[in-house]
């Protein structure tokens, strides 16, 4: 993508409570670009985690810092009106791009990165996540998003509860908006395959998270990573059940998490009332179980089984990437020449 200068069309998504700067560092050292996720975290501490960041890139004081941040509406609505607003502090930081996401309105959020860019020849670039064809052109018409990030219903972690399939929505979005901004695929993506068929498919580049998971430079504890090392292709399901125990309730209409599956959602299922299952909750947390731990991730989790450095993970996934579309590129090509051979259309 050259809106953000990178050689591998690889985005780290900023994944709450599990991404850190030594993760969105790596991926951008590595040639693609990455995330910083906001959450809760102070302004301190996330200028904090973006100084991290400038001095593992070795980025001057001053310089644009080649990373991002990703903030949630909802928690927006409310630090921003707080002692401690985040975005202006932020933006004063001076990111290459800002993500917003899952908000039930985040037009004045957009509006106000282009009001703080007036000031300076600095332009942040805004991403936004969308998850219909509806939001993409809301996203682009009305609140002249820079990049889309299409997000399939495979995602882990939030988004829309009414998610098409990523190899559905991708296309769909695609064809809505043919002169639209950079689209960044979302949803499942755990290969360099997947990243070549998605590219074939016209997206621009695609936002990885689950996948990074499986890294040292992931904050999540051991035993949730034990947890994802076992965990198979049906492993994870979508819901607000982890949520309510978690005590993260503020998501926009039709929005849910994907987790790995566990004791929470049984709760759940066989009705257990909220009290007790908040009680079971902590109790379980207090007693160090792994039986209820909310572990956000993505239906790509069932494809890793390993641990290995964040810079080693992003490697593979670009060489396979490459490589498959070289060999895509080959197929095509023998293709044709046997069909022009045999008098027959070129025409897949």
């Amino acid at each position: 993508m050259a809106l953000v200068d990178i050689r591998s069309p690889i985005i780290c998504a900023p994944m709450g409570f599990a991404g850190t700067p030594e993760m969105a560092a790596e991926v951008t050292k590595s040639g693609g670009f990455g995330f910083l996720p906001a959450t809760f975290d102070s302004s301190t501490k996330i200028v904090e985690n973006l100084r991290t960041i400038r001095k593992s890139l070795g980025v001057a004081e001053g310089q644009p810092t080649p990373a991002g941040v990703g903030f949630i509406g909802w928690i927006l609505d409310m630090t921003e009106k707080s002692d401690d607003p985040r975005l202006a502090a932020i933006l004063a930081e001076s990111p290459v791009a800002i993500w917003f996401a899952f908000g039930k309105d985040l037009a004045p959020y957009v509006a106000q990165v282009r009001r703080f860019d007036t000031n300076r020849t600095h332009k942040t670039l805004v991403f936004i996540i969308v998850n219909s064809v509806e939001d993409a052109q809301h996203a682009t018409k009305d609140m002249g998003a820079d990049v889309l990030v299409v997000q399939g219903i495979e995602a882990g972690g939030h988004g829309g509860s009414y998610a098409p399939p990523l190899f559905t929505l991708l296309p769909a979005v695609l064809r809505a908006l043919p002169d639209g901004p950079p689209i960044l695929a979302a949803g499942g993506i755990s290969t360099g395959a997947q990243i070549a068929a998605l590219l074939s498919l016209g997206a621009s580049g695609v936002a990885i998270g689950s996948r990074f998971l499986f890294t040292p430079e992931c904050c999540y504890p051991d035993a949730y990573k034990s947890v994802l090392i076992r965990a198979g292709l049906n492993a994870t399901v979508r819901g607000l059940c982890f949520d309510e125990v978690n005590r993260t309730m503020g998501w926009p209409p039709n929005h849910n998490g994907r987790a790995i599956a566990n004791d929470i959602c049984k709760d759940a299922e066989e009705g257990v009332n909220l009290e007790e299952r908040l009680r079971r909750f902590d109790e379980s947390k207090l007693k160090e179980e792994n039986t209820r731990l909310v572990i956000w991730a993505g239906v790509g989790v069932g494809l890793t089984d390993e641990i290995k450095d964040t810079a080693t993970v992003f490697q593979e996934l670009h060489e396979d990437m490459v490589k498959t579309l070289n060999i895509f590129t080959i197929g095509c090509a023998s293709y044709k020449i046997i069909t022009s051979e045999g008098g027959m259309s070129n025409e897949l």
